[in-house]
């Protein structure tokens, strides 16, 4: 006979910010070499921006839905999911899909879709003021980062906004290192080896 009483099971899952963190800093780290002039074209930044930038933040933000995280599944997914088209639009554009194809693309549109990221770039760094002070940083960077791409790609002081686009893509796999690590390591030896900082505690109650 049943006695009535009930069983509950705990599903534990491993913080995924390392990951998804490693894959930013990887992509970003490549693309911006690539941005400074000290290697050449986007062919082999391609793989790093697929696998790392894209597929790495997307197993990243479907592990953090499993944490009931809201802001780490969208920050992941999202950018998961602008990498690939980013790759997309380097693949279209290098004439993979066909010469009618490549010849049609107006880089404009690209410019677009670089203003959207930085709308959500915007309101997701006010959501990282209540994380930690890395992610918080690594944020601001991202924002820098699509303001530079929007404008040069716009041809808006194009020398200066491309370098502005260019440094805060280095510095974001800088800190983005830095926050993989941590992540990592904090959690591993159960102690602070590399502090974050506290959340800024400004919105949350």
């Amino acid at each position: 006979m049943s006695n009535g009483s009930t069983h509950h099971v705990k599903i534990v899952t491993a913080d995924p910010s390392a990951l998804g963190l490693f894959g930013l800093a990887m992509v970003t780290l490549v693309a911006s070499f690539q941005k400074l002039g000290i290697t050449d074209g986007v062919s082999l930044v391609l793989p790093w921006a697929i696998f790392l930038g894209g597929l790495a933040q997307l197993i990243a933000s479907i592990q953090d839905s499993k944490h009931n995280n809201t802001f780490g599944a969208t920050a992941f997914g999202a950018f998961g999911l602008f990498w690939f088209g980013v790759g997309m639009s380097w693949l279209i554009q290098m004439g993979a899909f066909g010469e009618e194809l490549a010849s049609a693309a107006d880089p404009k549109q690209l410019g677009f879709a670089f203003v959207g990221y930085f709308i959500f770039s915007f309101f997701m760094t006010i959501g990282a003021m209540e994380t930690h002070k890395v992610l918080f940083i690594i944020f601001v960077l991202i924002d820098f980062l699509f303001i530079g791409l929007s404008l040069s790609t716009f041809g808006f002081m194009h020398e200066f906004t491309h370098m502005l686009a260019a440094v805060s893509e280095l510095l974001i796999a800088l800190f983005s290192f830095y926050g993989s690590a941590a992540a990592v390591l904090n959690t591993h030896f159960g102690q602070v080896v590399l502090p974050v900082g506290k959340p800024f505690g400004i919105f949350k109650k």
